[in-house]
């Protein structure tokens, strides 16, 4: 894959992260039909683990969440090992 195609995948798959938690936010405020969380640990999987923290943390969504606290940064350590070890 181009450098160029990777860098914008990882842009946009980050922001659907991000949009993804304040989207769920907003709509457990207003008691609405919720993103499943299994959803939300897709994004962070697919590589937008960095979007999908900052969504949390900015929006204080899931933050209470033992399984989002841990589960986002061990998602981003493991895909960051996983990057060192192709590159290097």
């Amino acid at each position: 894959m181009k450098p160029e195609l990777l860098a914008i995948y990882l842009i946009l798959i980050n922001i659907c992260g991000f949009c993804s938690m304040w989207l769920d936010k907003r709509k457990a405020v207003r008691h609405k039909w919720r993103i499943p969380e299994k959803t939300l640990f897709l994004f962070a999987i697919l590589g937008g683990s960095p979007g999908s923290i900052l969504g949390m943390y900015i929006f204080r969504h899931k933050t209470k969440h033992w399984y989002f606290v841990f589960g986002m940064p061990a998602i981003l350590v493991i895909q960051i090992i996983l990057i060192g070890m192709v590159l290097f």
